[in-house]
């Protein structure tokens, strides 16, 4: 379980970090974009009050009590599952990953109501209309690898 704590401490640390830097050091959220590697890379103010994408979007206290408490239980879920089957290096750091960037996005549903999503990437002609952050990439790289891994137990 060290590793899941510390997959998930850099994550999350890596998450805030970023998103303070982006957010506020550098102003994105008063100058709305910076331009990083035209036209691949763009920071873009996004203040995410949804799921993925802005999925399900919605400006109510019930829907961000909800997604906090849904990215807890699905959080504690994942920790309940690794400590039962643990699974190897592998997976312990992929569930590090989900947890972490699951508690960065809590963090900042807490402070601010929304998710602070910045990155936005394009390339060959398509033009992204969204944005995502550091725990985005966390948890899906995450989700994907627990997938995608073979389910075998540490020995």
């Amino acid at each position: 379980m060290r590793i899941v704590f510390w997959a998930g401490f850099w994550t999350f640390l890596l998450d805030q970090a970023t998103k303070y830097l982006v957010v506020h050091w550098m102003g994105l959220a008063e100058k709305g974009m910076i331009d990083v590697f035209p036209p691949y890379l763009q920071l873009r103010m996004a203040w995410n009050t949804g799921v993925n994408f802005g999925l399900f979007a919605q400006e109510t206290s019930i829907a961000r009590w909800f997604l906090i408490g849904l990215a807890l239980v699905i959080s504690v879920g994942v920790l309940i599952w690794v400590s039962k089957e643990r699974p190897r290096r592998a997976g312990l750091i992929a569930a590090g990953l989900l947890v972490g960037g699951a508690l960065g996005n809590v963090v900042d549903r807490v402070l601010y109501g929304a998710v602070a999503d910045f990155l936005n990437m394009s390339c060959c002609g398509f033009v992204n209309p969204y944005a995502f952050n550091v725990a985005d990439i966390a948890i899906f790289a995450g989700a994907a690898a627990l997938i995608l891994l073979p389910a075998e137990k540490a020995t």
